[in-house]
């Protein structure tokens, strides 16, 4: 086995320094995460992995586009925006589920209101 062969093996604990759960709650497969106003203020000291977060969710994105986008595992990244939650630089909210949607009766009356106006 060569080095570069080694290499995507240790990677990943390289990038979580060993780490194999995120801290604080679990983040869900369609969870969106979007980039807060924060870590545009001066922020230092972080990998180059969590830079790229950073930069994808300027849009949100949920975290398995961020996976794929990144092309790691999915608990790499739930452990790096971990750390980017932790600092305060990154939002995650549940993707909406039709209970969460208001009802279509409600929807039709806005839109009947709006065309009133």
């Amino acid at each position: 086995m060569t080095a570069h062969e080694d290499g995507p093996l240790l990677r990943p604990y390289t990038i979580t320094r060993g780490r194999t759960r995120p801290t604080g709650p679990e983040f869900d497969l369609m969870s969106i995460i979007r980039t807060s106003p924060s870590a545009y203020s001066g922020v230092t000291g972080l990998a180059p992995e969590h830079w790229r977060i950073l930069q994808l969710c300027r849009v949100p994105s949920s975290v398995a586009d961020l996976a794929s986008e990144l092309g790691l595992s999915l608990n790499v990244v739930r452990i790096l925006l971990g750390d980017l939650r932790d600092q305060g630089l990154i939002t995650a909210r549940p993707q909406a589920t039709v209970a969460q949607l208001p009802e279509e009766r409600i929807l039709r009356e806005v839109i009947q209101g709006l065309q009133a106006l």
